[in-house]
């Protein structure tokens, strides 16, 4: 556990001395949300019913964006050969590189995301449920995404083959996320939708460290 810790640190400390990668992916998602008002209009209503798919969506390629270079860094360096031969389990390590990754990426999207949602008209009802659908959702995003980094880290056009790997895993996210928060916004319960969505993080949780470790493995042969 004491290696898993001091690799997040390391990777969140190194996240924070180069801001300009996490501003490129936060600026990404506003923009990217910001677009969608010019091309299916600006009226209110019309937004209003498309705020969630909208966030949601933005915030996965947002999401993308930094997991491209999850595991990358290691192979570049040489180091992930010591993270497989390391006396820490490198399943756990590997969960290690996804936690760091989620706090300097996920959380500060979880953060602006009310800022986007203002701009396009979310009723004032869905925004509480917003915020706990990206929170229960974001780490099963950060889990399926680890797993198409680890099996993408050896390829040429290893984005395009995340994006195929990972997009794929992500849609019940997406589609309980939404729904959560459009029963919020009728005046029903969301909290069928938010166990669902919690229990998909849970599964992402338990089959991730295994398939990027045994990914990982692979990679470093």
């Amino acid at each position: 556990m004491n290696a898993a810790f001091a690799l997040i640190a390391r990777d969140v400390r190194l996240a924070w001395r180069h801001p300009n990668e996490i501003a490129t992916i936060l600026a990404f998602f506003v923009i990217a949300a910001s677009l969608f008002p010019f091309g299916i209009g600006p009226e209110p209503q019309i937004l209003a019913r498309v705020a969630i798919g909208i966030v949601w969506v933005t915030a996965l390629l947002a999401c993308l964006m930094s997991l491209d270079r999850l595991f990358q860094a290691e192979v570049e360096d040489g180091s992930l050969d010591l993270l497989v031969t390391a006396p820490a389990p490198l399943e756990l390590l590997a969960l290690a590189k996804v936690v760091a990754q989620w706090i300097t990426t996920a959380l500060p999207l979880i953060v602006i995301s009310p800022i986007v949602a203002t701009m396009l008209h979310l009723p004032a009802d869905g925004y509480a449920t917003l915020l706990l659908t990206l929170v229960l959702g974001t780490p099963g995003l950060s889990l399926f995404g680890g797993i198409g980094a680890a099996l993408s880290v050896n390829a040429r056009r290893g984005g395009a083959l995340l994006a195929l790997i990972v997009l794929p895993l992500t849609v019940p996210i997406l589609i309980f996320a939404v729904a959560a928060v459009d029963a919020a916004i009728a005046g029903l319960s969301p909290r069928p939708h938010l166990f669902l969505l919690a229990g998909l993080s849970v599964f992402a949780l338990t089959i991730a460290p295994f398939a990027m470790a045994a990914s990982l493995r692979q990679a470093a042969e």
